[in-house]
């Protein structure tokens, strides 16, 4: 008789536990807002953290998910995190220093395709890259990039002259007016940033592919141990059903990467990262996006 009544009690005690959680208040998740009222770039991340939160929703409890009440460029963002002010979560390319300030959640959110760098340029300048073969060639031209992005390390660190900006938005127009002479975006980025920057004189490079290893993660404050493991959780049940890559592959913000690039077409000019963690896991090849050749 004891047995089936201690049975009972824990089955009573999982079917309370399961309503306690789906009954608790909804946790309120803070995140950045874009850069600026064009940043459509966020989008993507947002629908992944929510895949995430939804698949951990069942033990962990609901969420309520609210963009930052200001916009935030991304020094602003992870200085924000580390003081658990205005955000809860933000998502940024991987660095030692950005690891030593805030805790990463390892699993890369877009399988290290910002890690894939095509060219923007001047309409009608495509050709001056035509003929270059290697980082030498690059060498005799400037990059612009945003000035607290990691990037701009990475390039330097390669040999490549860059020309900084705090303003994401006037990349573009700097571009325009010849201030720098190519503008390297990540193949999940170009392709809004052509369409929102259409009245801009300029274009996609058709020939180069830039290439380092990077990855960009979820970060959390470094002792928001909670949300951390949730987050992890999360999304290593989104890999293992498959709507991670689903999401990946689907998603407006990201479909036009697979689609449009034409990775095989291109040549790719491989660069070292010296900022890449030694904790980065590149050894998992279920984490990372390989180009067809």
């Amino acid at each position: 008789m004891g047995r089936p009544l201690a049975s009972l009690a824990t089955a009573l005690g999982v079917l309370l536990l399961a309503s306690a959680v789906a009954n608790a208040a909804p946790r309120v998740v803070r995140y950045p807002r874009g850069v600026s009222e064009n940043d459509t770039r966020s989008a993507y991340f947002v629908e992944l953290l929510r895949l995430a939160l939804d698949k951990t929703a069942a033990t962990d409890g609901p969420v309520r998910l609210e963009p930052s009440r200001a916009l935030m460029r991304q020094g602003r963002a992870l200085a924000s995190l580390a003081r658990r002010q205005h955000i809860d979560v933000a998502w940024s390319m991987t660095s030692r220093e950005r690891e030593a300030l805030v805790r990463p959640v390892r699993i890369p959110l877009l399988k290290g395709l910002l890690g894939y760098r095509v060219l923007l340029v001047r309409k009608g300048e495509a050709a001056r890259f035509a003929s270059i073969e290697d980082l030498a060639g690059l060498r005799r031209l400037r990059a612009g990039q945003g000035a607290d992005w990691p990037d701009v390390q990475i390039l330097e660190a390669n040999g490549l002259p860059v020309v900084k900006s705090s303003s994401y938005e006037g990349l573009f127009g700097m571009l325009a007016r010849g201030r720098f002479d190519y503008l390297p975006r990540g193949v999940t980025e170009v392709w809004e940033e052509l369409r929102t920057h259409a009245t801009l004189p300029i274009e996609l490079e058709p020939h180069l592919l830039l290439h380092y290893p990077s990855a960009i993660y979820f970060f959390v404050a470094k002792d928001d141990t909670a949300l951390a493991e949730r987050l992890e959780r999360g999304l290593r049940a989104a890999l293992a059903d498959g709507s991670f890559d689903a999401l990946l592959r689907s998603h407006p913000a990201t479909r036009p990467a697979f689609e449009r690039t034409h990775f095989e077409r291109r040549r790719i000019l491989e660069l070292t990262n010296p900022l890449l963690p030694e904790q980065t896991p590149l050894d998992d090849e279920r984490l990372w996006f390989h180009p067809p050749s």
